[in-house]
């Protein structure tokens, strides 16, 4: 399990929530524009017409930070994807450089990477077609080659370095 895609739908959801936002504050000010435009022929110095212009300003200049809010949440999920885009190919590389330190055979190989990805002992044996006891004796093989104990420590061993500065911070709490 990930966090990226929630955090990819959430701002997925803040462009369209921003996006339609945007669409209704728009026709609002085209309203707006109108009846100013309307008063301002009627009678320009009443107070109904200065009202109407100073808010149907204010709602142009809200669509101008709106757009510009858009602009910028489109840019970020841009960058965001690219970097996790980045992030999961150098993960993979740093994954296959040691699966081959530990020279582990191409099955093995295919077993941890689908161990890493949180497959279940059951799930890896049905998408290989093999026996689960098979890939039992594989993880095994896989845990003793890698010097760890179990799945947790060979999933940590790939995320050790990223959450090594945290650690000293949660500890100093």
């Amino acid at each position: 399990m990930t966090v990226f895609p929630d955090i990819q739908t959430a701002g997925r959801r803040q462009t369209a929530a921003l996006s339609i936002f945007l669409v209704v504050q728009t026709l609002g000010t085209v309203f707006f524009v109108g009846d100013v435009i309307g008063d301002l022929r009627a009678d320009p110095l009443s107070v109904h017409f200065i009202f109407e212009a100073v808010v149907t300003s204010a709602l142009v200049l809200g669509i101008l930070f709106g757009i510009f809010a858009l602009r910028r949440t489109i840019e970020l999920l841009r960058a965001q994807d690219q970097a996790l885009a980045v992030a999961r190919g150098a993960l993979s590389d740093v994954i296959d450089r040691q699966f081959q330190a530990w020279a582990l055979t191409p099955a093995e190989r295919d077993v941890g990477f689908l161990a890493l990805k949180g497959l279940d002992v059951a799930e890896i044996a049905e998408m290989r077609g093999a026996a689960q006891g098979t890939v039992r004796a594989q993880l095994t093989r896989i845990y003793s080659k890698a010097g760890v104990s179990g799945r947790a420590q060979f999933a940590a061993f790939f995320v050790e370095d990223l959450l090594g500065a945290a650690v000293p911070e949660a500890q100093a709490a």
